[in-house]
């Protein structure tokens, strides 16, 4: 539901009116929905809700990069643990928005 263009153009508008009382260094320009919540089985999130930046970093690096760059989509893989403790791995093709 993440990559829907309604949502995409729900949290685009909510952006560009927190831009508006920014001041221009610190604007969103491009943002991504992604397709899962970060969650503390997963390592991405500590038990208080904390993100584990170096996790973040880690795994997200091709993501952060493509937000930096001209990139309009992204495949992301993303490790999942599930309640029975196995692990998987969900792809999905990430829309890149930017922020007018």
């Amino acid at each position: 539901m993440s990559q829907k263009p309604e949502v995409s153009d729900l949290v685009a508008s909510v952006l560009r009116h927190v831009n508006e009382l920014l001041l221009a260094p610190l604007r969103v320009r491009r943002f991504v929905n992604l397709h899962k919540d970060f969650d503390a089985d997963d390592g991405e999130i500590t038990r208080t809700r904390k993100l584990r930046r170096n996790v973040i970093e880690e795994r997200y690096a091709p993501l952060i990069e493509a937000l930096y760059s001209d990139a309009r989509a992204i495949v992301q893989d993303a490790r999942i643990t599930y309640e029975s403790g196995e692990i998987g791995t969900i792809s999905r093709t990430l829309s890149i928005r930017s922020v007018d």
